[in-house]
């Protein structure tokens, strides 16, 4: 797995550093086809990622624009986006100014809502066709979503090569730069730290729980008790890898069922345990 990972990274850094001007037989430049960042924003946060992504690697970049945008408001978007599910029909978007077809590689951003990519990328993917395309998926969430929403995109564009993504919980923004820049150099194939793979698990102890409780404690989704745990030596610090047990609340009726999870957690040096996202 691992090594396949990287042979699409590899893959994806030469059709990045490929996207220059070249020399056409008349002796004209031609711009060859380039990176596209496309994604939607409500709060902005997706959209820090998106011009973050964009200014590093000089792409296109264009915003997804709903025809009657939602409310700003919290509570009203989920309203709305609730009955919207209920009827089964999707928020009707402008038209993209950019042409798709121009690109070979599209990263696509997007907030997690409901588990998965947010309304308005859902309307997008079902617009566009991305097949034989790079894409990347990158977003932001409460506690997490990538993965699940990353499995919705390949199931939306199945002859779209779909690579790993980057994912940042809206409480860690001021990480993103840094995390933004590892993340990418590995799409450049510029010299980066590459953390081990996490070794087999193993039952927490309790100097390990507390890590656990410390970093989830204060969040509302979340009533966890861990089960298992790995680490790994990061460039900042420790990683840990915990298998854990979610329970429902009796003052959150509306949380998932008890449910196993994967919770990643951050200790770096002089910082509190935070966790980086959740993966159910």
């Amino acid at each position: 797995m691992k090594i396949l990972k990287l042979m699409m990274l590899a893959a994806l850094a030469t059709m990045v550093v490929t996207s220059c001007v070249q020399n056409n037989q008349k002796g004209k430049k031609e711009e060859t086809r380039k990176v596209l960042v496309l994604y939607y924003s409500l709060t902005s946060n997706t959209k820090a990622v998106a011009q973050e992504i964009a200014t590093r690697l000089d792409a296109d970049i264009e915003e997804v624009a709903l025809v009657e945008p939602y409310d700003t408001a919290f509570q009203a978007t989920v309203d709305r986006c609730k009955a919207e599910r209920e009827k089964g029909i999707l928020p009707e978007i402008k038209p993209l100014k950019s042409n798709i077809a121009d690109y070979e590689t599209v990263f696509i951003g997007y907030p997690v809502w409901f588990g998965t990519f947010a309304p308005p990328i859902a309307s997008l993917v079902d617009k566009i066709d991305l097949s034989g395309k790079w894409v990347v998926p990158f977003c932001t969430f409460g506690s997490g979503g990538l993965e699940s929403s990353a499995k919705d995109l390949a199931e939306k564009q199945p002859n779209a090569k779909i690579l790993p993504g980057y994912g940042v919980r809206a409480a860690r923004m001021d990480a993103m730069p840094k995390e933004l820049e590892q993340f990418l150099n590995m799409y450049l194939g510029r010299p980066t730290f590459a953390p081990a793979d996490f070794p087999e698990q193993h039952l927490v102890s309790a100097d390990e729980a507390a890590i656990f409780d410390a970093a989830v404690n204060g969040y509302p989704m979340l009533n966890a008790k861990s089960k298992t745990v790995a680490s790994r030596t990061v460039l900042d610090g420790t990683e840990y890898l915990f298998t854990a047990m979610d329970m429902p609340r009796e003052d959150k009726p509306g949380m998932p069922p008890a449910s196993e999870i994967q919770v990643y957690v951050l200790v770096e040096k002089d910082k509190a345990p935070v966790f980086t996202r959740v993966v159910r």
